[in-house]
């Protein structure tokens, strides 16, 4: 299918040996993008059949997401399936999105998180809702969750964008871009294995809620 699996990872070396043997097994070669972990995440994985990019410092999740886009559009793959490293979401299902992104025809399909926004905490489960409330209302896209780590995205619209975002508000940045843009976007439903993240998450809630909302509203006012 063309399609490769991205995994950026910061300090992940409780989790990403999993997570990366799991990818592994859906049979697309995978990409772990290292940016600047200060712990064991590399020499958890390097012993698997696996490529490895690595930041020296830490740059954010958004500028590991690029670092592997432009690996990704370098050797011609056709799309990419993007991950998180804690082992928040259901790995086993990487090939099931990427199968149903290309019978869709879509350029963004998401991985759901609708059916568990209940169990989530604080800002993370207010903006869940008010994002996918904001992105129907402004761009009619019937999107279950904006902010789903696990999603799959044609080359097609990364070769179309310039992104600029390097944390966690890169994610709404490609939404926003993608509509503007003309590009499809869709979502599966697909839970998570744990609903509210995990301890070893770097997601700050307060500060990166803030980009968040500021990156929609800086693209919905342009």
């Amino acid at each position: 299918m063309g399609i490769c699996v991205i995994v950026p990872a910061y300090n992940a070396g409780k989790t990403i040996a999993a997570v990366a043997e799991e990818a592994l097994s859906s049979g697309f070669p995978l990409l772990v993008v290292d940016d600047g972990s200060k712990d064991a995440t590399i020499a958890r994985i390097e012993h698997l059949p696996l490529n490895i990019l690595t930041h020296r410092q830490n740059l954010g999740k958004g500028a590991a997401l690029r670092t592997g886009f432009a690996w990704a559009l370098m050797h011609g793959y056709e799309g990419v399936v993007t991950i998180d490293a804690d082992g928040q979401h259901d790995v086993a299902a990487i090939r099931l999105l990427a199968e149903a992104a290309r019978e869709k025809g879509v350029d963004i399909l998401i991985a759901s998180r609708f059916s568990q926004f209940e169990q989530m905490a604080g800002l993370r489960s207010f903006w869940n809702r008010f994002g996918v409330w904001c992105m129907r209302k402004r761009t009619g896209f019937e999107i279950s969750d904006s902010q789903s780590g696990f999603r799959y995205y044609s080359a097609r619209l990364l070769r179309g964008m310039e992104l600029a975002a390097s944390g966690y508000d890169l994610e709404m940045e490609i939404l926003m871009k993608a509509w503007r843009g003309g590009f499809m976007i869709g979502s599966l439903p697909i839970a998570p294995r744990v609903a509210d993240g995990r301890a070893t998450s770097h997601y700050r809630p307060v500060r990166d809620t803030w980009n968040i909302c500021m990156t929609f509203l800086k693209y919905m006012r342009t």
